[in-house]
Formats: C-alpha cells, structure tokens, sequence
C-alpha cells in the first residue's frame, strides 16, 4: 500500500534517540577510559589474580605528603625467584589503578628489607629500577637491620650509587620511625608501623569486583548503543503477522535489556556497600585514597547507567508507540479490506434484487427476502461503522498515518449510507408492488364476488316484482363496495405504480381492469333488466284452484350445494354462501335450474382452469429448471475446458451432487408434461394422469435420499470457482443449492394443487379419480419421509429392503419383560427406555434415536439399531391396564414382552390397527396354504380307517370330513395315516415360525399364528364356531375314559400342553398327567378341551408368559367323546 511504509523513525522518536545513544557512548567511555584505562593497561585483576595473590608488592591506598601513591614492597624471602613477565604484570597492573592525575605526580616505593641480606636489597632495587613502568618519585628503602648487613649496605651504596641508574632519590633507612619522617603514619600499613587498615584479600575482591561490575557496564552499554541502532533502522511491516511479530521480538529484546541493565545496576550497588563497609562498621574510620577512588568510580558507573537506562525508556516508549500504531494501522487496513468486500458482496447482491413480484404473495416472499438480506447485512454495516469509528479514534491520538486513515473511513461511512440507502428504495419499491398487488387482487376477488352473487339470484324469484326490487337492491348495495375495492382510473395506477410496472405487471394490470369492466358490464345489464321488471304494472289475476306440484327434486345435490346449503345462514350477498343456497333452492322448487347451475358450473370451470394453468406453467418452469441445471452445472463438469476450476473434492462426484435428477428430468420432459397437457380442456380429469403415473413418481424418493450427501458435499465446495463460473454463465441469481432443492419443493407442490383441484371438482366425473391421486401423493411423501428415517439407522447387519416395506415409525417408550432374566433391573424397569421403532411387513425394528446435529438436511436425527422382532413371531395385546396409551408386542410365547407406551391414544390405536393387520393378513395367508396342501393331499392319498372301526365307518367319516373341510374355507383340519405324522418338535426353541407365538394375556391379544376358535356372533346363536389353538396348557373338559392303555387317552380334568401346530391341521399335543405325547388333529383337540368357545388368558405366577386355561362356560348339546386313540391311529 502506498502509506504502508512510513518513515523509519519519527522526529520525536529520533531526538530521543540520539539522547539515549550519548548516554550509551558516554557510559562506554567511562567504563573504558576512566575505570579500566586500556590505553595504558589491558590487564585486569581476574587475569592475575594469582600473580597478586603472592603479595610482593601491592598498593595500598596511602599516599605521600605530595599526594603521590605509595607501592609497599614488604619483605617477601622469595623476591628474586618471581619470575620477570609476573613482576612486570604487577607492576604494570599496580601503576594503573590510581588516578591519571595521582600517577602524573610519581609513585613512591617502599622497600621493606629489614630481614634480608645486602645483596638482595641491591638485586631488589636494580630489578625495580629496570622494569618501574610509571613515573618515580621517591625510593624508601629499609635497609638491613643487622650490623654486618648495615655496614655493607652503607659502603655499596656509597660507591655504587651509579649502578642503581635511577633518576630519583634512593633513600636508605634504618628504621621505621625514619620512614615515618617521608610518609605519614596513617598513610603506611601496619607492619610499617602505621594506622592504615589494609587487607590485601579484600583490595583484591574489591579490584575484582569493581572491574568485573566495569566490564559489565561496558557489556550492557554496547548491547544498549546496538539495540538502539537496531530499533531506529527497523522497517516498518505491511502486514498485520509480521508487524506483531515484530513487535513481539523487540518487546523481548527490551525486556532482556532492561534485565541486563537491572543486574548491573544490583551489582553496582553491592559493590558500593561492600566499599562502604568499614565506614559502617566503625564511624570513626575513614576511607584511604584508592577506597575513595573505587567510591566515586562505581558511584559514577551507577549515575551513568541510571541515566541510560531514563533515555532508553523514553527512547523505547517512543519506538512502542510507533510499533504499536503500525500495528493498528495493520489491523485497521486488514479489516477495511475485508468490509469493504463484505460491503461490495452486499452491494452487488442487493443489485441482483429487481424482480418486484409477480403476486402478492411473490411480493411478502420478496420483501421477506430483502428483510432477511437486511438482518444478515446489519452485522457487516455495523462492522463497517464501528471500524470508521476505530479509524476516527485513531486520528484523535494522533496516529502517525492520519493521511492513510481518514479516507477510508470516509469510504467506509459512504459504503454503509449507499447499502441502506438502496435497501431502503428496495423495500419502498417491494411495499409499492405489495399495494399494488393487494388492490389487484381486492379487484379480482370483488369481481368474483359480483360473479358469485348474479349467479345466486335465483332467476325465478326475480320475476316478480319484489322479488327483482330485492335483486336489484341487491346488486346496488354491492356496487357500492367498489369504491374500496376496485380500480377507479387505470392511468392513475400508471402514475402511482411507474417505478414498479413491468411489462408483465401492466398486462397483468390491463387484464384485471378488463375483467372488472366486464364484470361492471354484467351487473349493468343485469340492472337494466331488474329495472324493466320492477317496473312493470301487475295486472289483476283470477283467482284458480291451485295445481298439484309437479316440481322434481335433485336425487343427490352436489357437494358444491349441500355446502352452500348449509352455510346460507351465515353468508352475505358478498360470499358464496347465496350462490349456493339459490342453487339448492332452485333444485327443489323448479325442474329447470340451467340458468343458475350454469353460472356456477361456468364459474368453478373458470377456477379448474386456472389451477390447471398454475400446474401446467409451473411444471414447464420446473422442466426447464431441471434442464438449465443438468446442461449449466452437470454437464459442465464433464467439460475439459472448465476442469481447472474444479476443485478435487468435486471429481467423479456428480451422481453424489445430482443425484438421479437426469432421471426425474426426462421423466416429466418426456411424459408427465406431454401427458399434463392432453387434460387442458378436461382439467378436472388429471386425476388419471397422476395415477397413471404414480410408479414413476417413486423416484424422487431416491433423490431425496441421496440429498444429505448432495448438501454435505455442496458445504464443502460451495466457494469452488466452477460454481461461481457457472452462475454467472447462466445468469442466475440464486446458487446452485436452491436449484437442487426443487425436485424435493415440486414433489410437495402437486398434493397443494391437487386440493385445489378436488376443491373445485367435487361435483365432476373425475373427483375420485383426484381423491384418489391426492392420497397416492400424499403417501410417496409419506413414504419419502419415512425413508429419510431408515436411512438414518446406523448398525443394522442385514438388507433393511428385505423387512419388507416400512408401515409406520415413531418415537415410543418401551419397558422390557424377559421370561427368565436374571438381572433385577430389568425385571423391574420404573423408567422406560426411548425407542423409535420401525414398522415393516416383516420386523418391527427397535432403535434409539440419537441427538440432531449439522444443518439443513444433515440436522435429521440419526438411529442407532438395537434389535428388532419378526412379525412371523410377534402378537399383540391392545390394552394395558393402568394406560390407554399403552399396548404390548410380546415374542417367542412371551418370552418377550415389550410394553409400548406412545405419546397419545390416537397414535396407539393407529399403531394397534396396523400391527394387527399385518398379523391378520400373515394368518390369511397361513390359513390358505394350510388348506391348499390339505385338498392336495386329500385329492391325491387314500384316507385310511383308523384301528378298531369298520371300514365303511371310517370311509362314511372321512368322506363327511372332507367335504366339511371343503365347505370351510377356514378349517385347517385334515386326517392323515400314522406312517405319514411328523415327527415331534424337538425341545428347546426349534419351533417353526407358525408356532413361535404364544397366547395373549388378556381378551385383545392377537397373534399372526392364532386361529379364532369363537366368535361373538357364533355364541349368540347358540351354536359352536370356528375356535382358535394357541399353545399353552389346558384343562381337559370331555375326556375318553374308554380308550385303551396304549392309545392316547385323556380324561376329564387332565392336564395337557398344545406345544406345536404341524401341518395338515395336527397338533403335537403332551399329556403332563399320564406324560404320553402325540399328534392330534385340531378339530377333536378342541372338542375335547373347550366346546364353549370361550378362551380366557390368565397370567401365571411361575411363568412370565403364562398359561391358557379353556373351561366350559356353555352347556354341551352333544357329547364329544371321540377316543384320542382313533384319532392317532
């Protein structure tokens, strides 16, 4: 940007710059020249700290009367053994600690060497006269204190005064107190008889310390002048990243340099309490020279740094400031540059909003539209006013960038007035267009109204003379509504609506005015007419015996009159209600009704038309929507010159985003359309072309199921350019998502015109034919729902297809009743588990339904699977004491018993009706295949004669049995020989599927495998019906007494068990009594067990599912002591 670089540094910011780096420079001269004095000498303590440490000479901070420093030499027996480069280094460093000044004057030597030979005292003092690197003013030497010694001292220095080649003096003493006649008492230590406290492994800590503090300043200072040097030669960034990553790296460059400069200062300052020391401990004490020297030195270090370390912050806090305005500037630029998109998206879509709508209700679509537009867009306005607001508080701070800020939120300030500014024109256009198309339609339905209500008068009424002034007064009283209602000047709603009006508004308009002319045309006529026949003379009747009536009366009045029948009472002159009461009127007091049943006929045909005129353009609409999207977008996909622009999320997924709407186009292109336009005369006959067609219609229900995958992978590569690029070739205002979801919008719009069709077709040949299609759409939606369930169930093994079809599902609460189940909490459940269970042909699926997440089709719940029952198996109880709401599913002879609880007794019985259909149809279907394999059987073997009867009896027997089995079309009963029973079931659960169920506990229970033994009609009628076998245990009630040992005989009040129905109608029956078991047919089991035919399910206390006790509650009219054993045998 052309104000994204601004000047490196700030005239503010470059004075305190060049402050801070003067204090820099000047703390490094002090910490170099003053203190170190590297001009002279580069050693320092810490190089040789254990050459100072052998104390052969060292400073002890006295000074002569001249102010010159004192260098003691105390008596050291290993002088002459230290070797040159040592001596020299000691030297050198010593002569360097005092002040320019001190040392400018000359040092004094102190010679201790009252404990050493002669000789060495000479060597001492030629060593010392050869490597002395300062200037000298004064050589003090204690000579010898022995006589020998003494005496060779004084004779050597006599006459070899000339070797010691020394300009200064050379001083022999013989004791201290001459040495204290040159240097003051309390300028020499202690071992030269003096009161200076010196202690050489303190100076040598202090010499240490001070020059490592030194060493430190001058570290830090040159750290503080490049640091300097860095922040004023920084660029500032273009971008918001690398501007706060800037500014965090110097942040933490300063913090580590405020760091450094705090440890120096902490260092500095025990260094000057360590110096202070003595002078706290003892008042009295003062400080020599060098301590004095080392004082003001650190004192000096610390001012300076103190100093440095003001004009850094100020330096700093300069360069912050600078950072931190860039920073904001960054940001103010990165979110302007994303409002001013948002603002310019905004602009271009509110650009897009030219249509004002074709009705009223188009119009409120719209204007709801543009509402919605608004409310999303507030969120943007309000960004970019409060960002111009940002902008407006950076430049009362005084931002460096004012000249980069202020036009922008200028700009912004006029984005934001523009946007609502043509929101605004676009709803007062939208509102003008909903005025307009409200007086429209006021317009339309006045002009209907005025048709219905000449159509209500009845014409024979109006032929008298009152009965014409009540007509007339009639029409006038509605002609005067028209002043509110209809359009008064067509050149006036020119002139109002100019802005609005289309070329096909004003068709729409012209054809409205005309249709309101005509209608005014009608009443005009109808006036002059009513107006000739009020004012006509009466002329004088002769009386005459009156005539029978020979009037007719309709058979069946149409719906369309019955209605307004009814309703006449409380219409006006306004409604339809008149209409349809003249028209039931003139039905049953004169045979001739043409003239009103034609207006009305006329009328209805008008609106059958018209809705056949919405279903045909809307279906050419939708065709040519279907076609634009699979040529615009589908095909293009497959285009290689647009294969740049697709992403890689959308290769080879077009049956994933399309779904088969190739297949649903074609469909209506090629035969729904073509065969919708053969009704155009006969619109109330299109029934036949819905149900024709209904088959193909269940398409759509895979196209709606494919549709959560079509809208996650549109979420995904919604932004892709291919779509973009597609859009704006095909010119179209809405994205491609709107498009996809019109298979699902038109799917639910015919059930919509379909009633509207049927509203007005009551009384026409083909208003089954529309009843009939409506329910046939009603249910592909239904189904259509009910399959956007199933596709939702998650851990299903098997083919959901193969439970046949889906029936019913819903949400219900189930507690849980397993014979034998050892966990107590299942036992006793207190609250019931949530399950949506799924209704089919085959199974009724249990599955638990999951929380809803995601958006538009991706927020339909999802179910996990967690058993489900086959229908083969399953039975019924309808009522549940304690609940209307409740029934129960029980399985497998209630080994199972699922208590449903459902959200309201309607839904219950609904579910009740169609469980118990299915199980009704399974036993139609059970029964018929019974009867078939027991007539082929029957047509095909000889029925043998049972053992102990003659064989005419038994022919005469089976030849009757027969021929009832023939007559009954229910009867599952049949005889066969004993080679030919089966064998008996095996224990355990080995049943087959027809003899899995078990008795219903209560007089509701029903089961797919359950025969009805009685019904109610049978027992009114005093004689035996059909009866129904469940397994179960049963008390005998006619037993055989007579049979022999070996057959299978029972006796009255035996217990025995129907454990399995076989086929050709025989039961594999065990007596618990005598513990003998066989197969008996159905018809003597039941004359044996029951002749009643009532059957009574009483819950046992040992068995969850219970036992079957059948007892005789009727009187016998014949004895039905027929021998099991015949039967067997």
């Amino acid at each position: 940007m052309g104000d994204g670089r601004a000047a490196r540094i700030s005239v503010a910011e470059m004075k305190s710059y060049y402050v801070y780096s003067e204090w820099c420079s000047w703390l490094l001269s002090v910490a170099e020249d003053e203190i170190m004095h590297r001009d002279i000498s580069p050693l320092c303590a810490a190089d040789i700290q254990d050459q100072l440490k052998k104390r052969f000479a060292y400073l002890s901070g006295g000074r002569g009367q001249d102010g010159s420093p004192v260098i003691t030499f105390p008596d050291y027996p290993a002088f002459s053994d230290v070797p040159d480069k040592e001596f020299q280094n000691v030297m050198t460093y010593l002569t360097s600690i005092p002040s320019l000044q001190d040392a400018g004057i000359g040092f004094i030597l102190v010679i201790d060497r009252r404990q050493d030979k002669w000789t060495s005292v000479k060597a001492s003092i030629l060593r010392i006269a050869a490597s002395f690197p300062a200037n000298l003013r004064l050589v003090l030497v204690l000579r010898p204190t022995g006589l020998l010694q003494r005496t060779l001292s004084d004779l050597a220095l006599k006459f070899n005064r000339d070797d010691f080649n020394m300009k200064v003096p050379v001083i022999m003493l013989s004791s201290v107190p001459e040495l204290h006649g040159y240097i003051d008492k309390s300028q020499l230590t202690e071992d030269l008889g003096g009161t200076l406290d010196y202690s050489h492994t303190r100076w040598l800590c202090h010499r240490t310390a001070i020059e490592g503090f030194a060493l430190m300043v001058k570290q830090t200072a040159q750290m503080l002048q490049s640091f300097g040097t860095e922040l004023a030669e920084t660029e500032l960034p273009n971008d918001v990243p690398s501007t706060n990553s800037v500014l965090c790296a110097h942040t933490e460059k300063k913090d580590k340099a405020k760091e450094d400069m705090k440890l120096a200062l902490d260092e500095g300052r025990s260094l000057l309490e360590n110096i202070r020391e003595p002078l706290a401990k003892c008042g009295e004490q003062s400080l020599n020279q060098d301590q004095l020297d080392n004082q003001t030195t650190v004192q000096r270090l610390l001012d300076q740094l103190t100093e440095t370390e003001a004009a850094f912050d100020e330096f700093w806090a300069k360069h912050e400031q600078k950072l931190r305005q860039c920073l904001q500037l960054r940001q103010f630029e990165q979110d302007f540059r994303e409002v001013k998109a948002s603002l310019d998206a905004l602009a271009q879509k509110i650009a897009t909003f030219t249509d004002v709508g074709n009705s009223r209700a188009h119009a409120e679509h719209l204007l709801k539209d543009l509402t919605s537009f608004e409310d999303k867009s507030s969120a943007s306005v309000e960004r970019a006013r409060g960002l111009s607001l940002e902008g407006e508080q950076l430049i009362d701070s005084k931002h460096y960038a004012v000249d980069s800020i202020r036009p922008k939120c200028h700009e912004l300030r006029h984005l934001c007035e523009q946007l609502t500014a043509e929101v605004e024109r676009r709803r007062e256009l939208l509102s003008k267009s909903l005025e307009l198309h409200h007086l429209l339609e006021a317009s339309m339905k006045w002009c209907d109204q005025g048709i219905y209500l000449l159509a209500s008068q009845p014409v024979d009424k109006c032929q008298s003379q009152d009965g014409a002034e009540a007509a007339l007064q009639e029409i006038e009283k509605f002609l005067e509504t028209g002043a509110e209602n209809k359009i008064q000047e067509l050149s006036k709603i020119y002139q109002d609506y100019e802005s609005i009006l289309t070329k096909d508004l004003m068709e729409h308009v012209q054809k409205v005015f005309q249709k309101q002319e005509g209608m005014e045309e009608m009443f005009h006529r109808r006036q002059a007419s009513l107006k000739k026949l009020a004012a006509k003379q009466m002329r004088p009747v002769q009386p005459v015996a009156p005539r029978p009536e020979a009037l007719t009366k309709s058979p069946c009045p149409s719906p369309g009159s019955r209605r307004g029948s009814e309703n006449s009472s409380e219409g006006s002159g306004l409604r339809r209600g008149p209409y349809r009461r003249a028209k039931s009127e003139m039905s049953e007091s004169r045979p001739g009704r043409s003239s009103s049943t034609g207006d009305e006929e006329e009328s209805l045909a008008i609106l059958r038309r018209h809705v056949m005129n919405e279903l045909l353009d809307t279906e050419r609409v939708y065709v040519e929507e279907l076609l634009c999207v699979l040529e615009g977008y589908a095909a293009e996909l497959e285009n290689p010159l647009m294969a740049h622009l697709v992403s890689p999320g959308l290769q080879n997924k077009k049956d994933i985003l399309f779904g088969n709407m190739e297949e649903i186009y074609h469909f209506h292109n090629r035969i729904f359309l073509r065969e919708l336009e053969s009704y155009t005369d006969c619109p109330e006959l299109v029934g036949r072309c819905f149900l024709e067609r209904m088959e193909e219609f269940q398409i759509y229900e895979k196209y709606c199921q494919n549709k959560p995958r079509s809208e996650s992978l549109w979420r995904q590569c919604s932004d892709s350019p291919f779509f973009q690029e597609c859009q704006r070739k095909l010119d179209h205002k809405l994205s491609l998502d709107s498009y996809l979801l019109k298979p699902v919008q038109r799917i639910t719009k015919y059930q919509l015109l379909l009633k509207e069709m049927l509203k007005y077709s009551r009384s026409c040949a083909g208003a089954e034919h529309l009843q009939e299609a409506l329910s046939s759409i009603l249910g592909i939606l239904k189904a259509v729902n009910d399959s956007m369930h199933l596709i939702a169930i998650t851990g299903y093994d098997g083919n959901l297809s193969e439970l046949g079809k889906l029936l019913m599902q819903g949400s219900f609460g189930v507690w849980t009743d397993h014979k034998g189940h050892s966990r107590v909490k299942d036992l006793a459940r207190f609250k019931p588990r949530r399950r949506h269970l799924f209704l089919h042909e085959k199974a009724v699926l249990f599955c638990k339904k999951r929380e809803e997440s995601g958006e538009g089709y991706e927020k339909a719940p999802s179910y996990s699977y967690k058993q489900s029952l086959n229908m083969a198996a399953v039975g019924i109880t309808e009522n549940v004491k304690g609940d209307v709401r409740k029934f129960e599913i029980w399985y497998n002879a209630r080994e199972e018993v699922y208590t449903i609880q459902a959200p309201t007794p309607e839904v219950k019985a609904a579910w009740v009706s169609e469980i118990r259909k299915v199980l009704t149809s399974q036993l139609q279907a059970c029964r018929e295949a019974s009867q078939h394999r027991a007539l082929e059987q029957s047509q095909s073997l000889p029925l043998p004669a049972p053992p102990g009867s003659s064989p005419s009896k038994g022919t005469t027997r089976n030849i009757k049995k027969l021929e009832e089995r023939k007559t009954d079309p229910l009867s599952l009963e049949g005889y066969v020989s004993p080679t030919s029973l089966p064998k008996p079931p095996e224990k355990g659960r080995g049943w087959n599927k027809t003899s899995q169920l078990s008795e219903a506990p209560e007089d509701d229970g029903w089961s797919s495998a359950e025969e009805l033994i009685n019904s109610s009609d049978a027992e009114e009628e005093g004689r035996v019906g059909p009866r129904k076998l469940v397994p179960g245990k049963y008390t005998v009630v006619l037993g055989d007494e007579k049979g022999s040992p070996d057959a299978f005989a029972v006796r009255s009040g035996d217990v025995v068990e129907v454990v399995q129905e076989g086929d050709e109608g025989l039961w594999y029956v065990r007596n618990l009594t005598s513990s003998k078991e066989s197969w008996v047919p159905a018809s003597s089991l039941a004359s044996l067990l029951c002749t009643s035919g009532s059957a009574q399910c009483l819950s046992s206390s040992e068995s969850s599912a219970g036992s079957t006790l059948l007892s005789a509650s009727s009187s016998c009219g014949e004895s039905c002591g027929v021998p099991l054993s015949e039967l067997q045998g």
